[in-house]
């Protein structure tokens, strides 16, 4: 009870964004009237008229996060910018809504993300709209609501319309229980999260529709994402809960360029499993572009590199031997870091559909450094 006191407490600061965002059976179907909300030809200006008719047409559910704009742009290199669509309950920045379609979609509204899905002739849905761990827990009942009858939503438009549906999973659908290291893709998961038990009720709904309904559903679990487009702490850092570590792993390289030390509030041997924001992306479009023939599961572990801050703390060194780190342990996230996944195993992920990674910890701290070093008062260490 401590632990999710003090995540409620957290969450209460922070700005709530959710993003919210082979069966032969009878596909569920809802007979819906008609929309007190039809998507006007003119409001939804990015209501596409597709000239790639060999590519998918993709809709993005809570898109404004860092990885739902950042595989919109790697779809859009593949596919072609008209294909793809993203879509939010929040307004978007200019950059987003000049780089493409964008369109406002609840994903609790059943009729309106019934009617972009066949207004836009939408063949893959992608699913990134979750309300995230320290916010769930703050409010139990939007988590629920946004993460599991949200997903009922999008289970039944996609398996209705013969969709290729993506909901990504997590480190956090794992539990004290399950094995550290290294996490198989078939364990005992038990999390005690709002946010981890909705994500495994996502991975067994999913393959429930797959083989009662025959929906062409996948699924990733994602590990800790860094991106060099983070602000620590700033809920941008994709799936992984950044908020108990607090994402540590980002916050380094803030300080490191702009004071030169560094608080740690885990132990130094505190090992956890990590991944570059560009790995990731590419892993989902890897997964999706699979042909279903090599697919042996319909969720995966995927993985790239696992390191404690001692180790993270070392190899910046590297390159900013000044760099001052201290550990000043938190109990609490310590406690929580010390019951999830040291490691994650993905051998199926590598051996099914070819999954590898590209970025090791060298990779990774160097192309942070350069990304961040370019303003700051550390520019010409690099």
């Amino acid at each position: 009870m401590p632990v999710i006191k003090t995540l409620a407490r957290a969450a209460k600061q922070m700005l709530q964004s959710p993003g919210c965002g082979c069966g032969t059976s009878i596909v569920p179907v809802r007979f819906i009237g008609a929309s007190p909300r039809q998507v006007a030809s003119d409001a939804s200006f990015h209501s596409v008229s597709f000239s790639d008719t060999d590519h998918p047409r993709v809709l993005i559910t809570g898109g404004l996060g860092q990885l739902g704009v950042g595989l919109a742009k790697l779809l859009r290199k593949r596919f072609g910018k008209n294909n793809i669509i993203l879509s939010d309950i929040r307004k978007p920045p200019d950059n987003v809504f000049h780089s493409g379609p964008f369109i406002y979609s609840d994903i609790l509204d059943y009729k309106n993300l019934h009617e972009i899905v066949v207004n836009n002739r939408i063949t893959w849905l992608i699913h990134y709209s979750a309300l995230l761990s320290a916010v769930g827990e703050a409010n139990v009942r939007l988590a629920r609501s946004v993460n599991i009858t949200g997903l009922h939503n999008i289970l039944d438009i996609a398996a209705e319309h013969g969709l290729r549906l993506f909901v990504p999973s997590t480190i956090g659908a794992f539990g004290p229980t399950s094995p550290r290291n290294s996490t198989p893709d078939l364990c005992i998961q038990r999390p005690r999260t709002i946010y981890g038990v909705s994500k495994v009720h996502a991975e067994l709904m999913g393959e429930y529709y797959h083989y009662r309904y025959g929906l062409d559903f996948r699924c990733l679990r994602y590990p800790g994402i860094i991106s060099a487009d983070s602000q620590p702490g700033g809920g941008t850092t994709g799936l992984f809960l950044f908020l108990l570590f607090p994402d540590y792993a980002v916050q380094i390289f803030h300080d490191a360029v702009k004071t030169g030390k560094f608080e740690c509030n885990l132990k130094p041997d505190t090992r956890l499993p990590m991944m570059y924001i560009d790995d990731c992306l590419r892993a989902t479009l890897e997964i999706l572009e699979a042909p279903t023939d090599t697919l042996s599961m319909r969720t995966y572990n995927i993985n790239a590199m696992s390191f404690t801050p001692e180790e993270l703390a070392q190899e910046v060194h590297k390159h900013m031997p000044e760099l001052q780190v201290i550990y000043n342990v938190d109990a609490i996230r310590q406690g929580i870091a010390d019951s999830w996944p040291m490691n994650f195993d993905d051998s199926n992920a590598r051996n099914d559909w070819g999954w590898k990674h590209e970025y090791d910890l060298p990779e990774l701290v160097t192309t942070m450094l350069n990304f961040l070093g370019a303003d700051s008062r550390l520019a010409s260490t690099y």
